[in-house]
């Protein structure tokens, strides 16, 4: 597979498409991969919360009523 990389110069408003190094290739991975991740950790964040609040029986609003 043929990775591309679009650049935009605001300047002239030139459009360059290349291909790109795998240098580039592998940044893009690391940070799709970190972004996954980032992903992840939210979701899980939000399961524990509503699965907390669920267990308490008290809604979200409640809930922030309750710490401030």
């Amino acid at each position: 597979m043929e990775y591309k990389t679009v650049q935009f110069d605001a300047s002239t408003n030139e459009v360059i498409e290349r291909v790109s190094t795998s240098d580039e290739i592998k940044e893009n991975k690391k940070l799709q991969s970190e972004i996954e991740a980032i992903e992840i950790a939210k979701e899980t964040k939000a399961s524990a919360k509503s699965a907390l609040l669920i267990k308490l029986g008290i809604t979200e609003d409640e809930a922030r009523l309750l710490i401030g």
